[in-house]
């Protein structure tokens, strides 16, 4: 990957497409349970709660509808300051790239 070189460069891992999983059982099945393993590890249980307490403030002040996401401007679902949030398309929103975690060796 590129963005091991440089830093400020996004990148994004392609996940394997619906039709791969619907003619591979065995692979479906490990990928659901390696899904289910990382939505149950704490990390994901705190940013998936903090994404759900942006939305719930965002609904309440009727800026959010049921066709769009509230994107963390920094990326970091924990920081739900109002300057950091905004309303955008579902689609948009999902085809942003994200920061690339990978650590150098």
């Amino acid at each position: 990957c590129s963005c091991l070189k440089d830093k400020r460069y996004l990148c994004y891992m392609a996940s394997k497409s619906k039709e791969y999983y619907d003619k591979n059982p065995k692979a479906k099945a490990k990928k659901l349970k390696y899904d289910k393993e990382y939505q149950k590890s704490k990390r994901q249980v705190e940013n998936r709660t903090s994404r759900n307490a942006a939305r719930n403030e965002m609904k309440k002040k009727r800026k959010v509808g049921k066709t769009q996401d509230v994107h963390h401007k920094n990326n970091n679902p924990k920081d739900n300051r109002p300057s950091n949030l905004s309303v955008i398309s579902r689609s948009k929103n999902r085809a942003k790239k994200k920061p690339c975690k990978r650590k150098k060796k």
